[in-house]
């Protein structure tokens, strides 16, 4: 039975375009005989886009997507470049957010994670609820979004059962090495995706051990082609942004996406769907709102890398 996307939502699998997907549930299907990741239809392949205006349906009746969004986290994307995605679907061009990290816990959660849960107020269902908190986001912006069957890092460990990352310092810190392998599984989900004209990853400032693999995983995948978003909100940090770029030792050239009022307002409003998330970065509303819209006064908008 196809697990749902909420009270409300299709079926995952009912929901995917017919035909399009049919290689990929195959591809993770392979990946979960070999032990890779988890049930791969436990994981959500919701490529709906919601929109009052037919035009954006007929755009994906057709199968164009502009742009696809590369998230570790069921927040990154649209923390990132929400503005950019609500203007791109406004001109009728598809967006897609892929989010990699999506999974659900393989056993009970950790010391460590389950203070994490209790800071979100989340319970056992703390995945699907993350989950179906970014599918009403995805929706604010008229997004699509595809959800992958791999454990956030708080919920990945060795076959012992002890957990890779058990606090803040070694989630922003060092790879481990009973990992080695998590980037190639990462590679083949990614060549899953179908065609886009634009590809962004995340660029990595905080140095979250997540976003670290996104990214080496996208650059194996795309190449020149990728380009890179400004991982919000670690990207508030002054000199932040400019301490990842000095770290490759290549040259860079930004492009600047200026942010309309409305595509600002929708940001913030999609964000605000992210319940959970709320209180690790922001007190109240207000708060959301000033800084949000103080970065993006800061940088003339939302701001994506490439490199030269």
């Amino acid at each position: 039975m196809a697990t749902r996307c909420g009270a409300e939502g299709p079926s995952c699998v009912d929901s995917v375009i017919r035909g399009q997907f049919t290689f990929l549930r195959k591809l993770l299907a392979e990946l979960s005989q070999e032990n890779h990741i988890c049930d791969p239809f436990c994981c959500i392949l919701h490529y709906t886009f919601y929109s009052a205006q037919p035009r954006r349906n007929d755009l994906m009746a057709s199968d164009k997507i502009h742009t696809i969004v590369l998230a570790a986290h069921l927040d990154d994307g649209v923390l990132s470049c929400g503005g950019l995605i609500y203007q791109r679907t406004q001109a009728g061009e598809g967006v897609l957010v892929a989010t990699v990290m999506a999974g659900d816990a393989k056993g009970g959660p950790s010391d460590y994670a389950q203070s994490l849960r209790d800071r979100w107020q989340l319970d056992t269902s703390a995945e699907a609820q993350r989950r179906a908190e970014d599918a009403a986001a995805c929706q604010v912006l008229g997004a699509g979004y595809l959800h992958w069957p791999i454990p956030d890092c708080i919920y990945r460990g060795g076959a012992d059962g002890t957990m890779y990352y058990q606090s803040d310092n070694e989630i922003f810190g060092p790879v481990h090495p009973g990992e080695a392998g998590l980037v190639a599984d990462v590679v083949a989900l990614l060549r899953s995706l179908p065609g886009a004209e634009q590809i962004v990853a995340p660029l990595t400032v905080g140095n979250h051990v997540d976003h670290i693999f996104v990214r080496q995983a996208a650059e194996q995948v795309f190449g020149q082609r990728l380009s890179y978003y400004e991982d919000y909100p670690y990207a508030q940090k002054k000199g932040s942004v400019q301490a990842v770029l000095e770290t490759t030792g290549q040259e860079w050239q930004a492009t600047v996406y200026p942010l309309s009022e409305a595509a600002l307002q929708a940001k913030i409003e999609a964000i605000l769907a992210y319940r959970s998330q709320f209180s690790t970065f922001w007190t109240d509303r207000a708060d959301l709102e000033r800084q949000v819209r103080g970065y993006a006064e800061s940088v003339g908008g939302e701001r994506v890398w490439r490199k030269a």
